[in-house]
C-alpha cells in the first residue's frame, strides 16, 4: 500500500430543516454592589453548546436566535455563577445581569470547586480571537486548578490528563520538555509545533524543530494541546500544536507580587518571583525563575536563570498591543547513559565526568490585535529568536567504556537566528439565514542557523572551546550554515448547516526552501590507529518544494451537554539538514533521507453528564509515509579509494524506514463523586479521573528487510494515568498512578538484552508504573505545597538515548520529595 499525493476537501452533508425567523439577544453584565461593568464574563448557551464573552463595557450580543427559551450560564472567576432562562422576542430589549462577588473569606477549596463546575460546561470555543478550533480534538490544561509539582515542571503530573502522551523523563527540574504520542518521537517535543503566546519557540521550525526552552509551569495560565488537525493553521507537524499561554497582568490590582521558594531531594532549590498589575490602559507581568540541583546520579548538576517580561497597552477600544521578552540560560552536567547490565546492577552510577550541555535562549514578540467590529478581527504577530546550544563530551558507542581524561571530547556548537511574521483575518458572515466564520492567514519565516562540530578540549570542565588546531585528525568535523525560508497561506471556514451542526474545511499552502552550505572532513585510520586519509569536502544542497495540505472537521451537538466531532488533515514534516550533518558514533544517517508525509484523523464524543461526569472518548488514525526511523544494520564507511565498505560493527541506521500506520482509542473520564451521593458541601472535594490510551501500530510497507509487519517505535500498547483529587476547606491534594506498557525504540523491534554490557542503545523499554502524591494548603496570603514523586521508589527508564544526554539508558528519578512556600500580596 503506497500513499500517493491526494486532495481531501469534499465532505457532503444533506440536512434540511424549514427556515425559522431569527432574532438577536443582548445585554450587560455588571457588578451587583457597584454597578460597574465586568469585562471577560463567559456566557455559555446551554442549548446550542456555544459560548460568548462580554467586552470592556460589559456588553454582549447573541445573534440569529430561533424563537423559544434561551438557557445561559454567566461566569467569571471570583463571582458566583448565574444560570438564567430567557424568552427573547423580536423587540430585542437589552437585559442586565448582576454578578455577586464571592466572599473573601471563602475557602480555597470552594474557589477550586467553582472552577471545576465551569470546566464541565466550558470548552475551547469554536472561535478564539482569530483562531478556529471547531471540530478539532483539543485539550486544555488549566495550571491554576492543578495540584502538582509545578516547581520542578513534573511533566508526568502536569500532562496527566492529556490522552496518549509519551514522555521522556529528565532529572533537570523540567528544563526541557520531551513529549510525543501516537508513535511520535518524544525527543525535545520535535514532532509538535511548540509555541508560546501563539509564536514559535523551537530552534528552527523546519530545519531543527527541537525545543530547548520550556516555560516554567509556575508562570503559565494554561497549556493548549491541539492534535494533528492543527497543521492547517499552525504548521505541518504530525503531532499538532502545543501552545504555552503565559499568565497575564492582574486586571484588578495595580501591583501583585508572588514569591515561591521550593526545596527538594538531591539539593534541589527553585525560586520563582513574579510581579503583575494594571495601571490605566497598561498592564504588565514579569517573573524571574532560578533553578539549581545536583541530580540523583553523580555528574548531573544543573543551574538555570529564566526571565520573562510582558506588557500590553489598550491603545483604543478596538486595538490592543502586547510585547514580551524571554531569556533563559542554563548549564547542565550530563552523567551519560548506561548499558542494561549497568542499569540493573546500579542505576545511580555514572562513568562520564566530562559531559556538559549549555543553552542560551532569547525570544521576543510583538502582537497587535484590532477589532473592526464584533464580526471582523485582525491580528498581526512578529517574533524572533536568538539562541545557542553547546555540548561537549565523551560519546563513544561503547557506553561501558570508562572516561579517558586525555582524549579530546566531541564538541557541537549550534547558533539559531530566526524571525517570522503571522497575520490572521477573521470575519463572521451569513450565507442566507445561516451563520459562517471565515479565517485567512499567512506566515513568513526565515532562519540562518549554523552548526560546528569538532574536537573539544581534554579538560573536565564546561569548556566549549574548539580545539581543531590541536587535534587536526579528529574524525568528527564539520562547519555548516542552514539558511531556510518558508511562506505559508492558510484558511478555514465554519459552515453552520444547522445551529448545532457545522463543517469546517481548510487548506494550507506551503513553500519551503531549505539549504545546507558548508564543509565536512573525512578521516580514515589504519589498524594501528594512524591517520591515512584527511580530506575536506564541500557540501552545498538546496531543497525547494511547495504543496497544499487539505482537511476538514465536523461538529454536531445533539443536546446542550454532548458534542460529536471528527476531523481529517494532511500532514508533512521536513527532513532536518542539521541532523544529517551531525556525525554521531552511535548511529549513521542515510544521506538520501527525504521528507515525511501522511495524515491524521480523529473522531469522538465529548461532553458532560450533569455536574458529576465530564468525558472525551474517541479514536484516531495516523498514517506516516517515508517515516524516518532507526534500524540495526552493519555500519559502512568510505575507504581511501572512495568505495563503501563495512566496518564490522552493528549500528543504528537512521533513514526513511517505510510506511507506518498508528491507530487506537483515547479516553478521559472525570467523575465528581460528591453529587452522586447527594453531598453538596462546598468545603469538600472528591473526584477521580481515568486517562487511557490503547494504541496499535504496524509498518505496512518497507524496502528494508525485516521491518514490514513490525510494530512502530515509541508506541506502548497501553498508556494509562488515573488519579484521585481530594480536599477539605483549604487543604487540597492529588494522587496519580501512571502505567506505560513495553515499547520498542527502533523499527527492527530489538528486544531488551539484560546482559548487554556494551552499548545500552539497543532494545525495548520495559513497562513501568509510577505513583505521585501532592498536597497544597492555603492560609490567607500564604500557600504551602509538598509532595512525593515516585512514592513507591520504582527503578525504571523511559529513554535509550543515541546522542546527548547519553548514549545509553537514561534512568528516571527514584523517590523524591519537594516543598514550596508561596507568599502573594497585592493592592
Amino acid at each position: 500500500m503506497k500513499l500517493k499525493a491526494f486532495s481531501f476537501f469534499a465532505l457532503c452533508v444533506l440536512f434540511a430543516l424549514p427556515a425559522t425567523a431569527q432574532i438577536n439577544f443582548s445585554g450587560y453584565v455588571v457588578e451587583k454592589e457597584t454597578g460597574e461593568p465586568i469585562e471577560g464574563v463567559d456566557i455559555y448557551n446551554n442549548d446550542a453548546g456555544k459560548s460568548y464573552a462580554t467586552n470592556k463595557e460589559g456588553y454582549f450580543e447573541i445573534k440569529d436566535l430561533p424563537y423559544g427559551n434561551l438557557n445561559l450560564f454567566f461566569f467569571k472567576l471570583g463571582y458566583k455563577i448565574i444560570n438564567r432562562t430567557f424568552v427573547p422576542d423580536a423587540n430585542n430589549t437589552a437585559i442586565t445581569i448582576e454578578l455577586e462577588k464571592l466572599s473573601e473569606e471563602m475557602s480555597e477549596i470552594a474557589v477550586i470547586d467553582q472552577r471545576d463546575k465551569v470546566f464541565a460546561i466550558k470548552r475551547l470555543r469554536e472561535v478564539e480571537g482569530t483562531s478556529i478550533y471547531a471540530g478539532k480534538k483539543n485539550e486544555v490544561i488549566s495550571l491554576d486548578q492543578m495540584v502538582a509539582n509545578t516547581s520542578a515542571n513534573n511533566a508526568r503530573q502536569i500532562y496527566g490528563q492529556i490522552s496518549g502522551l509519551n514522555i521522556f523523563e529528565s532529572n533537570d527540574a523540567g528544563l526541557q520538555l520531551n513529549i510525543g504520542g501516537r508513535g511520535l518521537d518524544p525527543n525535545r517535543s520535535s514532532n509538535f509545533n511548540i509555541r508560546q503566546n501563539g509564536y514559535d519557540i523551537s530552534a528552527d521550525v523546519l530545519g531543527y524543530p527541537e525545543s530547548y526552552y520550556t516555560p516554567p509551569a509556575e508562570g503559565l495560565a494554561e497549556i493548549q494541546v491541539i492534535r494533528g488537525a492543527a497543521s492547517l493553521q499552525y504548521g505541518t507537524q504530525f503531532g499538532g500544536l502545543v501552545n504555552f499561554k503565559m499568565k497575564k497582568p492582574a486586571d484588578d490590582k495595580r501591583v501583585e507580587v508572588t514569591s515561591r521558594q521550593s526545596v527538594g531531594s538531591n539539593a534541589l532549590f527553585t525560586s520563582f518571583n513574579s510581579v503583575s498589575g494594571t495601571s490605566g490602559k497598561v498592564g504588565y507581568y514579569g517573573y524571574y525563575n532560578y533553578k539549581n540541583g545536583d541530580g540523583f546520579r553523580p555528574n548531573s548538576g544543573f543551574e538555570s536563570n529564566n526571565l520573562y517580561l510582558y506588557s500590553d497597552v489598550q491603545v483604543s477600544e478596538k486595538t490592543n498591543i502586547a510585547l514580551d521578552f524571554t531569556y533563559l540560560n542554563y548549564l547542565a552536567q550530563q552523567p551519560g547513559g548506561l548499558t542494561d547490565a549497568q542499569f540493573y546492577r546500579d542505576p545511580t552510577v555514572s562513568n562520564r565526568t566530562r559531559n556538559w550541555f549549555e543553552v542560551d535562549w532569547k525570544l521576543a514578540s510583538l502582537n497587535v490585535e484590532h477589532e473592526f467590529s464584533y464580526k471582523t478581527k485582525l491580528s498581526f504577530l512578529v517574533y524572533g529568536l536568538d539562541a545557542s546550544r553547546k555540548s561537549v563530551g565523551f560519546r563513544t558507542n561503547r557506553v561501558s567504556q570508562q572516561d579517558d581524561p586525555d582524549a579530546p571530547r566531541d564538541l557541537i556548537l549550534g547558533d539559531f537566528n530566526n524571525w517570522g511574521t503571522e497575520a490572521r483575518f477573521l470575519n463572521r458572515y451569513r450565507i442566507g439565514n445561516k451563520n459562517a466564520v471565515f479565517l485567512i492567514g499567512s506566515k513568513w519565516y526565515q532562519s540562518k542557523n549554523t552548526s560546528v562540530q569538532g574536537p573539544g578540549t581534554t579538560s573536565s570542565k564546561a569548556d566549549f572551546t574548539l580545539a581543531d588546531e590541536q587535534f587536526p585528525n579528529y574524525p568528527n568535523q564539520s562547519d555548516f550554515t542552514f539558511p531556510n525560508r518558508n511562506l505559508a497561506v492558510f484558511g478555514e471556514n465554519i459552515f453552520y448547516l444547522q445551529d448545532n451542526l457545522s463543517i469546517t474545511p481548510g487548506f494550507r499552502f506551503e513553500y519551503i526552501r531549505t539549504q545546507s552550505r558548508g564543509t565536512f572532513k573525512r578521516v580514515n585510520f589504519d589498524l594501528a590507529g594512524n591517520p591515512i586519509q584527511n580530506q575536506t569536502f564541500e557540501d552545498d544542497r538546496t531543497f525547494e518544494r511547495h504543496f497544499v495540505l487539505l482537511g476538514a472537521g465536523v461538529s454536531y451537538l445533539p443536546d446542550s451537554e454532548t458534542e460529536l466531532y471528527g476531523n481529517f488533515s494532511q500532514n508533512y514534516r521536513s527532513v532536518t539538514f542539521n541532523d544529517i550533518r551531525i556525525v554521531n558514533p552511535t548511529f549513521q544517517v542515510d544521506p538520501d533521507i527525504t521528507d515525511e508525509s501522511g495524515f491524521t484523523s480523529d473522531v469522538g464524543i465529548r461532553g458532560r453528564i450533569g455536574e458529576s461526569v465530564s468525558y472525551d472518548i474517541g479514536g484516531f488514525g495516523l498514517l506516516y509515509d517515508n517515516r524516518i526511523g532507526e534500524v540495526l544494520r552493519a555500519e559502512t564507511r568510505i575507504n581511501a579509494d572512495g568505495e563503501k565498505e563495512e566496518t564490522g560493527r552493528v549500528v543504528r541506521y537512521r533513514g526513511n524506514i517505510g510506511q507506518a500506520f498508528m491507530y487506537g482509542l483515547e479516553s478521559l473520564v472525570e467523575v465528581n463523586l460528591l453529587p452522586l451521593f447527594g453531598n453538596e458541601n462546598r468545603d469538600v472535594k472528591l473526584s477521580v479521573f481515568a486517562n487511557t490510551a490503547i494504541t496499535k501500530s504496524d509498518y505496512i510497507d518497507s524496502e528494508i528487510p525485516g521491518v514490514e509487519g513490525n510494530q512502530v517505535e515509541f508506541v506502548p500498547l497501553l498508556n494509562m494515568k488515573t488519579g484521585l483529587n481530594f480536599g477539605y476547606q483549604n487543604l487540597v491534594g492529588s494522587i496519580q498512578y501512571t502505567y506505560v506498557s513495553e515499547q520498542y525504540t527502533d523499527a527492527s523491534n530489538a528486544e531488551q538484552n539484560f546482559n548487554d554490557n556494551q552499548s545500552g542503545i539497543r532494545g525495548a523499554i520495559p513497562a513501568y508504573d509510577v505513583l505521585d502524591l501532592s498536597l497544597s494548603w492555603t492560609y490567607r496570603n500564604f500557600t504551602i505545597e509538598s509532595g512525593i514523586n515516585n512514592v513507591l521508589d520504582s527503578w525504571y527508564f523511559t529513554r535509550r538515548a543515541t546522542g546527548y544526554p547519553g548514549p545509553g539508558i537514561i534512568p528516571s528519578p527514584p523517590r523524591t520529595f519537594y516543598a514550596t512556600l508561596q507568599l502573594q500580596i497585592g493592592k
